[in-house]
């Protein structure tokens, strides 16, 4: 959904200015890279081991933790995983004296070389704890056996342009450290996504990853030619525990990898994801949807699906199947909530948030008669909410004013924040909204959260309790979501924030961001290129809508997951160009659950005078596709590229999917020069290859 207010406060900058400290650029505690990367298990127990100094930190009662946790009492538990292929360890760290625990539980991964962990602060004491503050979830150096300069991989976060995930690139000098954090209170806002790839002179390198969808930072420091620090957390905490008072971190995850080439550390984090991050139904992983609207802003002046009809959204459905247009998935938008559709008296899905009650004008059966229809068909129903919103006069804020946070300084803004650090709110609107999904039929759900709420958590948070309203908030969003998944085994959640805003560690593990930008409303292939080309880098799963149904747009729209918005009622469309995008997207999207390679650079690709092409390879089966833009103003009709992952001593057909023309390249051939050639600007190349044993003839 569009983003359609930032609020601004002087009382932003007084509350954050607390929570700035001067970075300490040294890890905590240091660990020594061999010449391979270590085996997970040992590396864990070496880190984590009695007497040493852990790669956490924090500050209690003005004292560095180092001063003292090594004198805490200690106790280690290998704890029995239900996860395959996944051992677990919780570290304990308790002082008696002032009562105050500290949980570490660890995840290694072994088949990815990889680990995560997350603390929980617990006071056990009978009065309150010492003050917490500058808590480093991981506070950590690595150094490695070669010397030269070390290199840190990041994408921007989403701005809503075309610059959105855009990969980014820095040589960090000695002693030079790169400080990221978000914008807003939503954890991929701004400059970062929360996922970095630092690689070392060793041909070896570390990604990682941050799991919280608040105001995370993270600081990179190259300490010398050999050793690279990193230290992230929570931004703004400062905070004592309540008697018996428990609160958790972020969570933090690292995977090692080597190899000369970097692209191979982003292929393994793909696959990691895959296997232990993504939603898995039945214990088998649960493919996200091609998903279709109702004739999406059908008729003006309405907005999103403000003035849709059961009626009409089940003529729809009718429709699309008649002319061979299934999708996956109908996805119900903004707009079927009470009075979202009294567009008359100024009323949109956007200021009516706070009305989760269906329109019954609309929808006097509620959602449920649609949802069958779905059904009947053999779709899935996705439906919006964004409960966290509220806006003042609607139902909740009415009903519940207790569960709102606002800003006194604000009284004449709209927006209210609906308080899930609250235990009762949070249980209430848990059940509250999994009722609405079962009573309607409704098969996955998709969460959008149009408001920065940092400046709420800061004007509600208590005197001496800096970052207890966000912690609080997010532990909510966590239970809630969990809560669902687990009162519904086959729900899939769409994770939208004005379009990918909080895309983290933490929410890809229970949901895909399937309208990754709200750039979409631009109408700009080019831009959706730029977020597939940038995004794909971290994250296999992601999606967004298709406008037009002409190649060059489809193709800049596809990824693993997609959305198209066509209009079938639109004397101008062409059914059989949707039925052939729709065939398309069915052969070439399997290819994006694998590896990935950029193959025009990673300069800027906004511009309109280039080309951006990238491969998709399969080691599975040793195929691939090709998916090249040239752009309106690029004067190039050719363009040379080098393909990866192909065996240089095998044979492979090259198929145009236009022109079902093939040619036979021996993989050396592929991975030295490939020309590509477009005649026209504005035009686009998709290719298909895969293993043959056939030869070339011999001209």
């Amino acid at each position: 959904m569009k983003h359609f207010k930032k609020i601004e406060s002087k009382f932003l900058f007084s509350l954050l200015i607390m929570s700035v400290w001067s970075i300490i650029a040294v890890g905590q505690t240091t660990a020594k890279i061999s010449k391979h990367i270590p085996e997970i298990e040992k590396w864990i127990q070496k880190q984590f081991a009695k007497g040493k100094t852990p790669p956490f930190s924090f500050i209690c009662d003005g004292k560095p933790s180092a001063e003292f946790i090594r004198q805490w009492d200690y106790s280690q538990q290998k704890i029995e995983s239900e996860e395959a292929d996944v051992i677990k360890y919780l570290f304990t760290y308790y002082n008696p004296t002032n009562g105050l625990k500290v949980e570490c539980t660890v995840k290694g991964y072994p088949s990815y070389q990889a680990a995560e962990w997350v603390l929980n602060f617990t006071n056990k004491g009978t009065s309150n704890s010492p003050t917490l503050e500058q808590v480093k979830v991981v506070d950590l150096a690595m150094q490695y056996a070669s010397k030269g300069e070390f290199k840190l991989h990041y994408a921007d976060g989403n701005h809503i342009s075309k610059y959105d995930f855009h990969p980014r690139s820095v040589t960090l000098a000695t002693g030079e450290t790169k400080q990221m954090s978000p914008q807003g209170g939503r954890s991929s806002e701004g400059d970062y996504l929360p996922f970095f790839n630092i690689e070392s002179p060793a041909g070896q390198g570390v990604i990682l990853g941050v799991g919280w969808s608040g105001t995370w930072y993270a600081d990179v420091c190259a300490q010398d030619n050999r050793t690279i620090s990193m230290a992230s957390g929570m931004k703004t905490m400062k905070l004592y525990l309540r008697p018996q008072e428990t609160i958790r971190t972020p969570s933090i995850s690292l995977m090692f990898w080597e190899n000369i080439d970097r692209m191979a550390g982003h292929n393994k984090f793909r696959r990691f994801v895959l296997a232990h991050k993504s939603r898995k139904i039945n214990e088998k992983f649960a493919e996200y949807p091609l998903s279709s609207g109702f004739n999406y802003r059908d008729p003006a002046p309405c907005t999103e699906y403000s003035c849709l009809t059961a009626d009409y959204a089940i003529a729809m459905v009718k429709r699309y199947i008649q002319f061979g247009l299934k999708p996956e998935v109908f996805w119900l938008d903004a707009g079927w909530n009470t009075d979202a559709a009294d567009f008359e008296h100024g009323k949109t899905w956007a200021n009516t948030a706070g009305n989760w009650t269906v329109d019954t004008l609309r929808f006097p059966k509620g959602l449920r008669p649609v949802a069958d229809e779905i059904h009947k068909v053999g779709a899935k129903f996705m439906v919006w909410f964004e409960p966290e919103r509220v806006i003042r006069g609607t139902q909740w804020a009415v009903e519940h004013p207790d569960w709102m946070l606002d800003i006194p300084e604000h009284n004449n803004d709209t927006y209210l924040l609906f308080d899930l650090g609250n235990p009762e709110a949070c249980h209430w609107m848990s059940k509250y909204i999994g009722d609405m999904l079962e009573e309607n039929g409704i098969d996955y759900y998709r969460q959008d959260f149009n408001m920065q709420p940092d400046i709420y958590w800061a004007a509600n948070d208590e005197p001496g309790r800096t970052g207890m309203k966000e912690i609080r908030h997010i532990e909510g969003l966590y239970y809630f979501w969990d809560y669902l998944l687990s009162r519904f085994p086959n729900l899939l959640i769409d994770n939208c924030a004005s379009g990918g805003r909080r895309i983290d560690w933490e929410t890809i593990g229970r949901s895909a961001p399937l309208w990754r930008s709200d750039y979409y409303h631009y109408d700009d292939p080019d831009g959706y290129q730029c977020h597939t080309y940038g995004l794909n880098f971290f994250l296999p799963l992601h999606g967004t809508g298709s406008l037009q149904t002409d190649p060059y747009s489809f193709r800049s729209s596809v990824s693993t997951a997609l959305i198209y918005n066509w209009k079938i009622t639109d004397k101008n469309a062409s059914v059989y160009e949707m039925q052939r995008c729709l065939k398309e997207f069915h052969e070439i999207r399997p290819y994006y659950y694998e590896d990935y390679y950029p193959l025009t650079g990673t300069e800027d690709m906004t511009r309109d005078d280039i080309w951006l092409a990238y491969q998709m390879h399969r080691p599975s089966d040793d195929s691939g596709i090709i998916v090249a833009f040239r752009r309106t103003a690029s004067k190039d009709k050719k363009i040379t590229i080098r393909l990866s992952g192909v065996d240089p001593g095998k044979y492979y057909t090259v198929t145009d999917m236009d022109s079902r023309q093939s040619k036979i390249y021996q993989g050396k051939e592929l991975t030295s020069q490939l020309p590509l050639i477009l005649e026209k600007p504005h035009s686009s190349l998709l290719l298909k290859y895969k293993v043959t044993n056939e030869k070339p003839n011999k001209e």
